[in-house]
């Protein structure tokens, strides 16, 4: 591990080298807005306190920490202890993010709020918050996540938000991020854009990362009072890298905690068809910010595969890349028929369905536990629970199960 320090030092908008603000400069009054209503409403005791009270009230928080005991005992090693995202009212941690930028829409007297989706989670925390908020919401969703999500579709529309197909590139979360810029291009003075992970332009990486705190948050609290000491790894998956910033980022300074990010590795290390943008990306632009992308040669974004909807992204947080950069994260990935794997023995070890980008971090879980000794603690963040998925996996057993 390098000296640097862990906690980047002051420089708006910025993590050592990575962030920024890369967009039109149609885009930049808006940026402005959010960030100096953002920076008020943390300081503003009455914004915390509703904040904390839509946490509790609506979210359901704290959320639990479970002690996967089977789990534990059929991998042979270190202890494994689950935080249990997977169930707070909606599903995933996606919620805690769009009840905070919910909240800073009504502060700015927007009416309108947009977001991209991949999985669905986040599109459903945003209809939900509009709904609760009173909003009107269009959520953009590629044509090929519409049908591998089609249950968080019908919940979206339920909760009385437009979904927006979209239908060019590949038709994933890429995509869909593409087409939600475009149209907050062309309609920020009255819209908010809920971005749904630490990814594109100054503020939302820091801001989103915050709203997500309240994991790690908790997750230290509960550790210290269950085993009186702080884990000896935390695991998460990476996309964008939000539910893992979430988690790692109140612990960060505690040097004896190892951190694991894990991202899609898909089907294969070709480029095209993976999403491991931190294990084999390099550094540009995309959608607002400078982080690590995976680029071809001429360095245009590549296409990305991955079973699990939610880490189908070619691009991830500027905070995680300088984290990989210092040493202080370990980033790896994990296949498709791994995360399948791992999805399969939570279920029949703890009874948990975990959603599919979630079932990447236990695939790691699995790998590192019987390596460690049972005095040894490994938390989990458990970021999504997998009905969603249940009709997508049951699709691709049925055809391993053909072909093995």
């Amino acid at each position: 591990m390098t000296t640097q320090p862990k906690t980047p030092p002051a420089r708006p908008g910025y993590f050592g080298p990575y962030g920024g603000q890369f967009l039109p400069e149609t885009l930049m009054h808006a940026l402005k807005q959010l960030e100096q209503e953002y920076l008020a409403a943390m300081a503003d005791k009455t914004f915390l306190a509703e904040l904390h009270r839509c946490y509790r009230d609506i979210a359901g928080r704290p959320s639990e920490m479970y002690l996967a005991r089977r789990f534990t005992e059929a991998l042979g090693g270190a202890k494994v202890y689950l935080k249990r995202e997977d169930m707070n009212h909606t599903g995933a941690h996606k919620i805690n993010n769009t009840l905070g930028q919910g909240l800073l829409t009504l502060r700015m007297g927007k009416k309108r709020v947009i977001a991209e989706t991949g999985a669905g989670q986040h599109g459903v925390a945003t209809a939900m918050a509009a709904a609760v908020f009173g909003l009107q919401c269009d959520v953009y969703m590629g044509t090929e996540d519409i049908r591998r999500q089609a249950l968080n579709v019908f919940r979206m529309q339920l909760m009385g938000a437009k979904v927006i197909p979209v239908s060019t590139g590949q038709c994933t979360l890429k995509d869909a991020l593409n087409e939600a810029l475009r149209d907050w291009m062309a309609s920020a003075e009255g819209t908010h854009y809920i971005i749904g992970s630490v990814a594109g332009p100054h503020p939302f990486p820091t801001m989103v990362r915050e709203f997500q705190c309240c994991i790690g948050r908790e997750s230290r609290r509960q550790m210290l009072d269950i085993e009186g000491r702080l884990p000896d790894v935390i695991v998460a998956c990476v996309g964008g890298g939000s539910n893992a910033a979430g988690i790692f980022h109140p612990m960060i300074d505690d040097e004896q905690v190892e951190m694991v990010g894990v991202e899609a590795g898909g089907r294969s290390k070709k480029l095209g068809d993976h999403a491991a943008t931190l294990c084999q990306g390099s550094p540009g632009v995309l959608h607002g910010a400078m982080s690590y992308v995976l680029q071809d040669a001429d360095g245009q974004t590549a296409p990305v595969h991955s079973v699990a909807a939610g880490l189908d992204y070619p691009g991830v947080g500027p905070e995680h890349s300088y984290w990989k950069d210092i040493g202080r994260v370990r980033y790896t990935s994990a296949t498709d028929d791994e995360a399948l794997d791992a999805t399969v023995m939570l279920s029949r070890t703890e009874g948990i369905i975990p959603a599919l980008e979630s079932a990447h971090a236990l695939a790691e879980t699995m790998k590192l536990a019987p390596k460690m000794g049972k005095d040894k603690i490994i938390l989990v963040c458990l970021s999504g629970r997998g009905d969603k998925d249940c009709n997508e996996i049951a699709a691709i057993l049925e055809k391993r199960g053909k072909t093995e």
